[in-house]
């Protein structure tokens, strides 16, 4: 399953915490399996041995560790010696792929069932749905140690169909009951009603402030704010609405999470979301190998390691920002979208600064959304985006095929390739999206043809979104954000700085010319 022996002993024995959730240690005496960061005495290299996940740990006979908690290691990351296949089967059970059965997300994924558990057991050491109900009751036992939610309720949020099968999966996963369990646990300090604190593990390095410079400037007013440590939003989700802020713990190397939102059962879907909104699976090892070769990225990867790619919340409200942000600055774009929610979202009552929800596609369908300032061109395309999600014929919830999706997107007039790139980059997180068009990027690589700037990126595959990032926050860029004060202008490549045609074409023009 792709694990070198010799390296993951050097992890295991160093403890150190890059390998975190990369692979699993199973003790043969004791027959428990631990995260390489696991504090306990170390054993023998001949009494150890070493699963891919903590699934295929499981699956042999190992039960988790109570002292370094298994549960909270960073997820092991969907793309490391897995093929495309068991990548997208992964994206998709995490979004509750697997309700509907494993003949169902075959098929979804265009193979049969006995296919896809073949390459479940060849890449990942365990079926489907060994993998699924591992992160049930993983995150059952998350529940259990981090917050004071009933037994009765834990059961619902961590996807069990009633208490008694939950009772049973967990003394058997753990050998312990679900009250014994929490007696152990560490964590004691009690939050209000409806208030959950979670914390989240990354991989070191992760650069939190870059995180935080690249949101900071694009927080929708009312809706999503950064202040100090912490960033912060209002969110909604299947009929109730909540929120949830986010700061870093540096030496426990986690976010935390505090989570406010009236119905349990959803809280795993909002931690998923959470995750991938800051990349926390990355694996900063492999990414900065493949990318530390080309010069133009070899002393950011070494001044400001771990750079991130930001997700979003939602899909929806992100491809609706992109179009509000065209050929206008951030400021410009943070504007618009602040009388966008002022005057069409819902109002909420939140804490420090949280006042409405975003809109929902229902309502901006059916809107005039011109009120606001926009041209009626950007107003059409809003309101063609909306009609699009509320029809089905575009879901950000399960995309299965890139490439399509981005297609049937691009199909919405006012949507180019460079919007449907970005949206690839933030929305679905694909670690490859890769807006070339973009002037930023042009500037920060000192390029003067897109074609030239394709041609450079294929050496940055499969993580041409990461380099991305570094170039957008190129000290040029930043110097283009200050000549105009007090506009924050964005280090370029985002929505707010898509380029118009006549632009690209000016540009690419005196390429050519030079």
């Amino acid at each position: 399953m792709g694990l070198d022996q010799q390296i993951c002993s050097r992890a295991r024995l160093s403890r150190d915490a890059r390998f975190d959730g990369k692979f699993f240690i199973a003790v043969l005496s004791t027959k428990i399996y631990c995260r390489p960061i696991c504090p306990s005495r170390t054993s023998r290299e001949s009494n150890v041995r070493y699963y891919p996940t903590a699934a295929a740990a499981a699956e042999a006979g190992y039960r988790p560790c109570l002292r370094c908690r298994p549960e909270s290691s960073p997820g092991t990351p969907a793309w490391l010696g897995t093929s495309n296949t068991v990548t997208r089967a992964l994206r998709l059970i995490s979004e509750s792929g697997l309700d509907d059965g494993v003949e169902a997300l075959a098929d979804r994924l265009g193979i049969g069932p006995r296919h896809l558990r073949r390459l479940f057991l060849k890449h990942l050491g365990a079926t489907p749905i060994a993998v699924a109900h591992t992160r049930r009751l993983h995150f059952a036992k998350k529940l259990i140690d981090e917050t004071s939610l009933p037994m009765g309720e834990i059961a619902m949020a961590a996807g069990f169909g009633c208490v008694r099968r939950f009772n049973a999966g967990i003394r058997k996963f753990f050998h312990r009951t679900p009250t014994q369990i929490r007696h152990l646990a560490r964590h004691k300090e009690l939050q209000p009603a409806n208030r959950y604190l979670f914390h989240l593990n990354f991989r070191p390095p992760y650069h939190w402030q870059a995180m935080l410079d690249f949101l900071g400037p694009r927080c929708t007013p009312g809706v999503e704010m950064v202040e100090g440590n912490c960033y912060r939003r209002s969110i909604f989700l299947n009929g109730k609405a909540g929120y949830f802020e986010v700061w870093l713990e540096e030496q426990r190397h986690c976010l935390v999470a505090q989570i406010e939102f009236g119905d349990p059962r959803f809280l795993f879907v909002i931690v998923e979301r959470i995750r991938k909104m800051f990349d926390l699976n990355a694996d900063w090892t492999s990414i900065s190998k493949s990318l530390k070769h080309d010069p133009a990225l070899t002393e950011k990867l070494r001044s400001e390691p771990g750079i991130r790619v930001p997700g979003c919340w939602d899909g929806f409200e992100l491809v609706t920002r992109a179009i509000l942000g065209q050929q206008v600055t951030v400021k410009g774009a943070t504007a618009l979208a602040g009388r966008l929610v002022a005057k069409f979202g819902k109002e909420f009552r939140g804490e420090n600064g949280l006042t409405h929800l975003f809109p929902v596609p229902d309502v901006l369908a059916q809107a005039t959304i011109r009120d606001i300032g926009v041209t009626d061109a950007r107003s059409e395309t809003i309101r063609a985006l909306a009609r699009a999600v509320c029809d089905g014929r575009i879901n950000f919830a399960g995309v299965v095929d890139f490439g399509r999706f981005l297609d049937r997107l691009s199909e919405i007039p006012g949507i180019g390739n460079w919007t449907a790139q970005y949206v690839a980059l933030r929305a679905l997180g694909d670690p490859d999206a890769f807006p070339s068009t973009d002037l930023g990027l042009l500037r920060a690589s000192k390029l003067r043809a897109t074609q030239d700037l394709e041609q450079r990126s294929e050496a940055w595959r499969p993580w041409r979104a990461y380099a991305a990032m570094y170039l957008w926050r190129s000290p040029s860029m930043q110097a283009v954000g200050r000549k105009k004060p007090p506009i924050l202008k964005a280090p370029s490549g985002t929505d707010e700085d898509a380029p118009s045609r006549d632009d690209v074409l000016a540009f690419r023009a005196s390429g050519r010319a030079n």
